[in-house]
């Protein structure tokens, strides 16, 4: 039994050591920051119809969701994006630098629409990430998804 709980450890130790040098690999990938606030209602309808699916969608895959209070202070990363006075505002940001915005909720179709073409505009072959592709993620599995639910 020993040499189990060694192999274990160690793979475990592996794993651990992977995702960090993944993590640290993704500096200057797109991602897409959502700055709200706990007083938002349109952050929690955004939530209710878009959050309980952008994880499994490709758009996540190409630009994962980092949120934001706007009453915090601003992530060091962040500082070269422009001043945020709407919430919620969703800035899509690759390599440092911003991509596009959306201003406010504008409903379901018309995010996935803005947020599809911000998309574009970026590389986004080299921003997949394999694991994303691995499970099958597409943006056809959002209806799909979100029929499920």
């Amino acid at each position: 039994m020993p040499q189990v709980n060694t192999v274990v450890r160690i793979s475990l130790v592996a794993g651990v050591a992977a995702l960090f040098s993944l993590r640290a690999g993704d500096v200057s990938a797109a991602e897409l920051v959502m700055f709200d606030s706990p007083v938002c209602e349109w952050c929690e309808v955004w939530e209710e119809e878009v959050g309980i699916v952008y994880n499994k969608t490709e758009e996540a895959c190409v630009a994962p969701i980092r949120r934001v209070s706007v009453y915090d202070e601003r992530p060091e990363d962040l500082k070269s994006v422009r001043s945020v006075v709407f919430t919620p505002t969703f800035v899509l940001v690759d390599g440092g630098s911003e991509v596009g915005r959306i201003l406010g909720y504008p409903g379901e179709s018309h995010f996935w629409g803005l947020l599809g073409q911000m998309i574009q505009r970026i590389d986004t072959v080299s921003a997949v990430s394999t694991n994303c592709e691995r499970r099958g993620n597409t943006a056809a599995n959002r209806g799909q998804i979100a029929d499920d639910s």
